[in-house]
């Protein structure tokens, strides 16, 4: 009798193990494709554009998102997104900009028992049709061929309505700058309205979010972090020429829990480009403030705030020069962007630094956290 007792719990033992990895299996392979048709407007953000907005930008995105379930130790302090890469083309309906296609790593948050998707993505995009002095001289928004793009959505989302396929559709907002890696650069901000559809890959019916009581004590001593970044970039004055700048930073940091910490800094740059642009506007516009002999160097101080996800964070700065020998785009800038820790010490960073809504510069870093 105990051997036929000891048999049992042995299957079971087994049965419970072999459901517990076919579901561990699932959840890796759990994922969705959507793909969304959208149609919008671009947006007046300078009047220097007006004659490139002639017609309603249409487009699709085409994403693969992989599902997450609490078996890590970030997903469930965000309600479980998913993350994964997209795939853009528009036709921005105008001759001078002709049409673009971008390539993003996104992440999907939701809300309101997950029927709310918000989703944010980064990335590269390719234009058909950039400013050339002879050929498109009217093309003011995309001085390169390759540069950055933003995207976000919100969607009504629904799955699983029709086997595994499902609806969604909602808002979409869409940002295209080379962050004056190359003049000119006014930018291009697209504001639609998506309509699509999506497919889940596998039936994750069977699958459970899973609630792991959290133990670790997130927060941490106040660190000292030091960052170098660089990066190249141009004035405003077309055809001025592109220049390396460099960037030394030291900011202390407090993590305050698993997801935010708060920083002060300084730092220091050195923006070779507005050597020729001080040089530049000392002979176009003599009679101005601008003499020739001023420092091209910048000191500035700034606070800001870190949200840790996964190995990601987004980082937000808002900072002011200190020392400001020369007056470009005003006093006060904002840095945004993404930090990738490789370990506890040791980070690589990708940021856009701009005045408002000017950009400055697109900054490649790498720091350590002391």
């Amino acid at each position: 009798m105990k051997k036929v007792t000891f048999f049992i719990i042995l299957c079971s033992c087994i049965g419970l193990a072999q459901e517990s990895t076919f579901k561990k299996s699932l959840q890796h392979q759990a994922a969705t494709i959507d793909i969304n048709y959208f149609t919008g407007t671009i947006l007046e953000h300078n009047s220097d554009i007006l004659h490139l907005i002639t017609g309603h930008p249409e487009g699709f995105i085409i994403s693969y998102n992989q599902k997450t379930f609490g078996n890590d130790n970030w997903s469930q302090f965000y309600n479980y997104p998913d993350y994964g890469i997209s795939m853009s083309y528009q036709n921005l309906q105008n001759q001078y900009l002709g049409e673009n296609i971008a390539l993003y790593g996104h992440y999907n948050f939701y809300f309101l028992k997950r029927n709310l998707m918000f989703r944010i993505g980064q990335g590269i995009a390719h234009t058909s049709n950039p400013y050339h002095k002879e050929r498109n001289f009217r093309n003011i928004a995309f001085g390169s061929r390759f540069m950055s793009s933003t995207y976000v959505m919100l969607n009504y989302k629904k799955e699983n309505l029709f086997k595994r396929i499902g609806i969604q559709a909602g808002f979409s907002f869409i940002h295209y700058s080379n962050a004056n890696i190359k003049a000119p650069n006014t930018s291009i901000n697209t504001w639609a309205v998506n309509v699509g559809v999506n497919y889940n890959l596998n039936d994750t019916s069977l699958l459970d979010y899973q609630q792991q009581e959290v133990t670790t004590n997130f927060a941490e001593p106040i660190k000292l972090n030091l960052v170098v970044r660089a990066g190249i970039n141009e004035s405003d004055a077309i055809g001025s020429g592109q220049y390396g700048f460099y960037i030394l930073s030291a900011y202390a940091d407090k993590r305050l829990g698993r997801k935010s910490a708060i920083q002060l800094g300084t730092e220091v740059f050195f923006s070779n480009f507005l050597k020729e642009w001080i040089r530049y506007r000392s002979i176009a516009f003599p009679n101005e403030s601008v003499k020739g002999d001023e420092d091209y160097k910048r000191i500035g101080i700034f606070v800001g705030h870190e949200l840790f996800i996964n190995k990601l964070s987004v980082i937000t700065q808002v900072g002011y020069y200190a020392y400001y020998p020369v007056d470009f785009e005003g006093r006060t800038y904002i840095r945004v962007g993404m930090k990738h820790y490789f370990n506890k010490k040791w980070f690589a960073a990708l940021t856009l630094k701009s005045h408002a809504a000017k950009a400055e510069a697109v900054e490649l870093g790498v720091g350590i956290r002391l």
